[in-house]
């Protein structure tokens, strides 16, 4: 009889363990942890996984834990496309996160437009992405790389306009979606949908030109397997450009490509790069190289945006001390960027109260300027293709040794005046 009592309590204790997990809210997330994107992944994940920690933490969402199905697609395109048919055919998850990178999300975005899905997209901004008619696309960041080039040219108004900016430029870049992309914006080219050869954007005559820069060079290496930084060095110093221009599709290129200049003493006025806004950088080239190099971010420890999670306020700075408590560092935009799509995914949850992808979707179109997205990057609301509406990048400059923030100017406390011309590497 005791045996019998043991096996029916044992039984029951399954069937309510099994219940419990299957009103888990699932949440899928393909990510590069291994391969060439791995360091941006691997924080992208840490993003993903501390926001659904203080979400379970105060409840969960519709009163149902959240439970994070994480992949490693090994930077592979393919790979991605395999688990997120896996995550929504075999998994049966409920939402999903977006990967990192263009060149990742390009191809996700019709597996998940496929299947009538939410697709916030953190780190994914070629222009060509959203010129495909996907009807629940989210871009989590400011506008099309495309159009990073004007908040560039922006902080160097001044400059600009008192005759001591750069006469020439000397742009090099990966051959990358977003690279490519932001390319296309400063040197105005024509953007074509590559499998139907349409136009989708002229850009002419580019953020360059109009601020009377010439270009005296312009090379891209390949996406994969580089390794001629010092050449490229070599090649930019040989051009005499007064500016340069770095479009890397990594954080571990922008250290090489830094690390070459500096080798070969390169010494020009201004130096951009697309990417080096995160700690590896300052911590590959060191303080001296880094000094006066500008690069465009959409997030910034200091500047005090406001959001919500799990229905209460929830700012920048609590993200900030949230981090270094769970991880024993400052966080960079790799993790606040992840963090603030599973914000948006938990309020449009909420907004719609159901998992239903159509509920979510409408929900999150029906943002507007008074009753947006509210997150650690600020406040969101998408046009009908699914890029942000009225944001503006952050653009960063690394001065002694620290991150600051330079544009836009009297919208946020903390804003320090843009150092040129940058003191050599």
């Amino acid at each position: 009889m005791k045996l019998a009592r043991f096996l029916a309590t044992t039984a029951a204790v399954a069937l309510l363990a099994s219940a419990v997990q299957a009103a888990n809210i699932k949440i899928g997330a393909s990510l590069p942890i291994t391969g060439g994107l791995s360091v941006s992944g691997e924080k992208h994940k840490r993003g993903y996984e501390l926001c659904t920690k203080l979400i379970n933490e105060s409840g969960g969402i519709l009163g149902r834990q959240v439970e994070l199905v994480v992949s490693d697609n090994r930077s592979d395109p393919a790979t991605a496309i395999n688990q997120y048919e896996r995550f929504i055919n075999v998994d049966k998850v409920d939402a999903v996160y977006g990967t990192f990178s263009s060149r990742l999300t390009f191809p996700v975005a019709s597996i998940l437009s496929k299947y009538n899905m939410v697709h916030p997209v953190p780190s994914g901004g070629a222009l060509r992405i959203y010129e495909q008619g996907y009807k629940n696309l989210f871009y989590f960041q400011v506008s099309a790389a495309e159009y990073t080039g004007k908040d560039v040219i922006a902080v160097m108004k001044d400059i600009v306009a008192s005759g001591q900016a750069p006469k020439t430029v000397a742009v090099v870049s990966a051959d990358d979606f977003f690279a490519n992309a932001i390319s296309a914006g400063l040197l105005g080219q024509k953007v074509k949908d590559p499998a139907t050869d349409k136009e989708i954007a002229d850009l002419a005559p580019g953020y360059l030109a109009d601020a009377g820069i010439e270009v005296v060079m312009q090379e891209k290496w390949p996406e994969e397997g580089f390794n001629d930084w010092l050449n490229l060095a070599n090649s930019i110093k040989r051009s005499g450009a007064e500016m340069i221009v770095g479009l890397t599709a990594s954080a571990e290129e922008a250290v090489q490509l830094t690390r070459a200049l500096k080798t070969v003493g390169a010494a020009p006025k201004l130096v951009y790069l697309s990417q080096g806004a995160q700690n590896e950088f300052i911590e590959g080239v060191g303080k001296e190289a880094a000094d006066g190099v500008l690069i465009h971010t959409t997030w910034h420890k200091d500047v005090p945006f406001e959001g919500t999670l799990a229905g209460k306020p929830f700012n920048n700075a609590d993200f900030v001390k949230a981090f270094e408590t769970a991880y024993g560092v400052e966080p960079d935009e790799d993790s606040a960027i992840p963090f603030a799509v599973c914000q948006g995914i938990e309020q449009a949850i909420t907004g719609a109260n159901s998992t239903d992808n159509a509920k979510m979707g409408e929900w999150l179109h029906a943002r507007t300027k008074d009753d947006p997205v509210r997150t650690v990057l600020g406040r969101f609301t998408w046009d009908d293709r699914g890029l942000a509406k009225d944001k503006e990048h952050i653009m960063t400059q690394w001065q002694d040794g620290q991150l600051k923030f330079v544009y836009p100017k009297g919208e946020f406390e903390g804003v320090v005046p843009f150092s040129y011309p940058k003191a050599g590497f």
